[in-house]
């Protein structure tokens, strides 16, 4: 019997971080773990997993570009590159959020995001479960998506994994939503829910989970389970890691280092062998361990 694949969605985060991210061995590193775990129970490992990045960055990076060049450059600003950092990060938080009498960038950013579940609807399956790793902003901006898509303020789309009613796995990494709870009065109490309703009502077994990964040296990167009550129950687990290497793994510079981190990746690993072994009906003993360096 042909075997259900898993679809895994990742998000980057704010600024020049964005620029870090290995594509390629971000994916190999994810999918090595993955297969290494899937090999006794599959003849073609390779067409269980389908990887793809969301690529957001195209909405802002042209006018951040702009506005470097005339505002710093062409004004002869002193702390160029430290300014073109602000910049990048600042303007991608700030133009990211909806204003009053419009949604254009938001609709953008989401649209974007859209177009990846789209592809990988087509090359995995329609109903196939789904995984979402964020960093950073990409955090919140995965959040609000599904969040969207569950209050169904979103519509149009075409299949369940479009839809977000496959979502199965979400893993934060260095996520800044908790700073974004500082918007509201009463803060944020009204997470997403993983598994999605959809597949809890279809799969009621199935052990899907929301882990958020921090390093306590990132100053971007916090836990989640403190926002609220809500949060508490929401995300399954905070994991502090501690990711990097000699130059990296004590400082801020820290905040850009999770996606390419061997213990994160072998987590995340864990957790989609669990979901993708319910989905075909193979049984297993391995339990999840949490990781701490």
């Amino acid at each position: 019997m042909k075997k259900k694949p898993i679809a895994i969605a990742i998000i980057h985060g704010i600024g020049h971080d964005r620029n870090f991210i290995d594509k390629k061995k971000t994916r190999e590193l994810i999918e090595k773990y993955f297969k290494q775990k899937i090999k006794p129970y599959t003849d073609d490992p390779s067409s269980q997993i389908f990887t793809e990045f969301v690529n957001w960055e195209n909405v802002f990076q042209p006018r951040e570009d702009k506005l470097f060049e005339k505002a710093v450059l062409q004004k002869g600003l002193d702390y160029s590159k430290l300014r073109q950092l602000v910049i990048s990060y600042m303007a991608d938080a700030i133009a990211y959020q909806p204003v009053e009498g419009g949604r254009d960038n938001y609709r953008r950013v989401h649209q974007a995001f859209g177009e990846t579940l789209k592809n990988l609807s087509q090359w995995a399956g329609p109903d196939v479960p789904l995984c979402v790793i964020s960093h950073s902003l990409g955090s919140v901006i995965a959040s609000n998506y599904f969040y969207d898509l569950q209050a169904k303020r979103e519509t149009g789309k075409d299949t369940a994994l479009e839809k977000g009613e496959t979502l199965s796995l979400f893993y934060t990494l260095g996520t800044t939503l908790p700073l974004w709870s500082l918007r509201y009065e009463n803060g944020l109490n009204n997470p997403i829910v993983v598994p999605a309703p959809e597949m809890k009502v279809k799969h009621p077994n199935l052990k899907g989970e929301w882990v958020n990964f921090y390093d306590k040296d990132d100053i971007l990167g916090y836990p989640l389970k403190i926002i609220s009550d809500e949060y508490e129950q929401a995300v399954h687990e905070d994991i502090e890691v501690n990711v990097g290497n000699i130059l990296t793994s004590w400082n801020p510079a820290s905040h850009t280092q999770y996606l390419g981190d061997t213990d994160v990746a072998e987590r995340i690993a864990a957790g989609l062998f669990q979901v993708w072994c319910h989905m075909n009906n193979i049984e297993i003993k391995e339990k999840l361990e949490a990781v701490k360096k």
